[in-house]
């Protein structure tokens, strides 16, 4: 009765060791569909966030956020911006419940997260419901 306790305990620690591996399989650093930004993904405490980390092309340093609503935002520099916010992992490879925000507009939208089987981040931003909204693809950074 001890082993199968045993084993039963070991199948519940391997099986919780995938679930975590797959709900932190987006942290880390991936160049948008542009390929003017880098954005760090990490996880805050109990949500994921997405922050601006630089950019692939010197060109693009010292971008301003210029599009934000409000006029006191925009001197202030992309690099170390937050533009992903309070995702949590789902299931099957989605993180939902969060935004992002486009420095592109100035505009903010709900957003969902696909790790897709390639390696890639499929990035949906909608507004209302996920049938009215854009998808980029994002690549990890290497």
């Amino acid at each position: 009765m001890l082993i199968n306790i045993i084993k039963g305990f070991t199948i519940s620690l391997i099986m919780m060791q995938s679930v975590f591996a797959n709900e932190q399989a987006i942290i880390g650093s991936w160049i948008n569909a542009k390929g003017d930004g880098i954005i760090e993904i990490t996880l805050a405490q109990t949500e994921y966030i997405g922050t601006i980390i630089g950019t692939p092309d010197p060109i693009h340093n010292g971008r301003k956020d210029s599009k934000n609503p409000d006029p006191q935002l925009r001197d202030r520099l992309l690099e170390g911006l937050t533009i992903l916010e309070g995702f949590s992992y789902q299931e099957d490879n989605l993180w939902s419940g969060g935004t992002i925000y486009d420095p592109n507009s100035g505009k903010t939208y709900k957003c969902k997260l696909w790790l897709n089987d390639d390696g890639t981040l499929k990035v949906r931003g909608y507004v209302g419901v996920s049938l009215f909204g854009r998808t980029e693809v994002w690549k990890r950074e290497q």
